[in-house]
């Protein structure tokens, strides 16, 4: 399993993450190129690939950013392709976040799973993460 940060979108890319999104949210709008082009170029993000035998078979996005307490990094939208779970892509793309946070100085990753997601809450507590006894809260714009 080889796991890449994205500095170049191409169709191939596009093509593989309107194939993994979808396994994560139904209601995720469809991924553009302008849309991926935007996270790998933003300062603040990078965005992950897990490839296998060449072919992307999972993706993940951390977000890195200075507050007043430190510098902090948020997990986000971890998805391998159903085909491909339980070979160690997972583990893989949120190991290879967490080394990156702890590259750019983040003391700390968090990252939200819904509970129906068991596999990837039992893979996020085999890695170190614990619960937070915390409120998540959402307000749309």
């Amino acid at each position: 399993m080889d796991i890449d940060i994205v500095t170049a979108v191409d169709d191939d890319l596009v093509e593989a993450l309107r194939a993994l999104l979808p396994q994560l949210s139904s209601s995720a709008p469809p991924v553009t190129a302008e849309g991926l082009r935007a996270i790998a170029e933003a300062p603040a993000c990078t965005l992950l690939v897990a490839r296998d035998g060449g072919r992307v078979v999972g993706t993940t996005t951390l977000v890195v950013f200075p507050i007043p307490t430190g510098v902090r990094a948020w997990i986000e939208d971890v998805v391998v392709d159903a085909a491909a779970r339980r070979r160690g892509a997972g583990a893989a793309l949120t190991t290879a976040a967490l080394d990156h946070a702890r590259t750019l100085g983040a003391t700390t990753v968090d990252l939200t799973s819904r509970p129906s997601r068991e596999a990837a809450n039992a893979l996020y507590q085999r890695l170190g993460f614990t619960r937070r006894d915390t409120n998540v809260y959402r307000y749309r714009l």
